[in-house]
């Protein structure tokens, strides 16, 4: 078998050189290119990912400016949070821990 027999089972198709060079520019971009669209995909679910973190964040941030603001606002609960989170006490109190266990 030499080449021009070779040449003539390729389909019709594949000899028009507008097709072949299209290919070869898909190719190129899917693969070789600097913003080939295999890491274009990558940084785009790159992207939503911090999306999702910037969104959880922010939730946490007002839930905590709520908080804030709550004990900045009322002593009383002031005072829970310092007994329960950093078991202060009054001089003359006694504090027993009980451990749900």
């Amino acid at each position: 078998m030499n080449s021009a027999s070779i040449w003539q089972k390729v389909n019709p198709w594949l000899k028009n050189k507008y097709i072949l060079t299209l290919a070869i520019f898909v190719l190129w971009m899917l693969l070789f290119d600097s913003s080939n669209w295999v890491d274009v995909y990558r940084e785009y679910k790159r992207i939503k990912k911090l999306e999702q973190d910037k969104d959880y964040y922010t939730k946490k941030i007002e839930n905590d400016r709520n908080r804030l603001n709550e004990l900045q606002t009322n002593n009383e609960n002031l005072e829970k949070f310092a007994r329960e989170q950093y078991l202060m006490k009054k001089p003359d109190e006694e504090i027993f821990i009980v451990s749900p266990d």
